[in-house]
């Protein structure tokens, strides 16, 4: 009795080492991603929100506490979040992006030739620099560039427009470019949520005699529903928050500013930081519940 007992005593004292040793590597392990994402989104976050309710130019040592002040002319003066308008264009672009992004990996999930190079094709626009983008789409839209050249050899030449000059069409240049940007990535988690579903399932569909436009319907759609939904969130809260493309090609000018290029411009341009700070939590807490508000209407969807 004595040694059995001694031997589960050992037992336990070997098991509470092991659980130490699992804890050790775990936190170990875990620090410094924890300690990146404090240092870099939480104790920035939390400095925007202190800033929020003071003026500052983010210069001087002080600052003044204006208590809500910066989030009452936000909403009191128009210049501020009316530039809101010109996200519309973004978001009715996504659901080109998105429908593209479906349409062409459902094809190239089925046998298709040199679908491993159209698959290269779409995904390649989303790897490359944000900048060099820009960049490419200014030649491309430029008088007498890329656009016009193209469009004289197919006999369409008076059609030419100043793409980035007319401000009826300058954020469609640009939401154009933004879809031509954006589309690989949409088209990526599509194709991989398309080839998880089973072969048996589309073999069962070919015995009933369904065609293709019944397998997307019936079999495909509502397979990847969540993964729908999901890129549906991403790509209206990217909507709301453009910054990249318009920022570099035109740099906000011509009424093509965003919300998020106002709120550098403010801050870095006419050094109101302050404001600056609270138009960001503004931005933040709109993201947030769109977010939830897509989701909830997700859940009554399927409830």
């Amino acid at each position: 009795m004595k040694s059995s007992h001694s031997k589960r005593k050992r037992f336990s004292l070997r098991n509470l080492n092991y659980k130490q040793q699992r804890i050790l590597i775990i936190v170990s392990f875990s620090a410094i991603p924890l300690l990146l994402l404090l240092t870099f989104s939480y104790l920035p976050l939390m400095n925007m929100v202190y800033y929020s309710f003071h003026k500052w130019n983010g210069i001087s040592p002080t600052m003044t506490f204006v208590g809500l002040e910066n989030y009452t002319q936000i909403f009191t003066r128009p210049e501020y979040f009316a530039v809101f308008t010109v996200s519309l264009y973004y978001f009715f672009a996504t659901f080109i992006q998105m429908g593209l992004a479906l349409y062409f990996a459902t094809i190239l999930t089925f046998n298709v030739r040199f679908k491993n190079f159209f698959k290269g094709v779409l995904f390649f626009p989303y790897l490359l620099n944000g900048v060099a983008i820009g960049f490419i789409f200014l030649f491309f839209f430029r008088p007498d560039g890329t656009l016009d050249a193209i469009l004289g050899l197919v006999g369409l030449g008076e059609y030419a427009q100043l793409w980035l000059g007319n401000p009826d069409l300058i954020n469609i240049s640009l939401a154009g470019t933004s879809v031509w940007r954006y589309m690989g990535f949409n088209f990526i988690i599509f194709l991989g949520a398309i080839q998880s579903i089973s072969g048996d399932i589309y073999e069962a569909a070919d015995i009933d005699g369904a065609n293709s436009w019944h397998k997307f319907r019936y079999i495909i759609l509502p397979s990847i529903r969540r993964i729908v939904e999901l890129n549906l969130i991403l790509a209206v809260s990217g909507a709301i928050s453009v910054f990249e493309i318009p920022y570099i090609m035109t740099g906000g000018a011509n009424g093509s500013a965003t919300f998020v290029i106002q709120t550098v411009d403010t801050a870095f341009k006419f050094n109101k930081v302050g404001l600056a700070s609270a138009m960001g939590i503004v931005l933040l807490i709109i993201v947030i519940f769109i977010t939830l508000l897509q989701r909830f209407l997700f859940k009554e969807k399927e409830a």
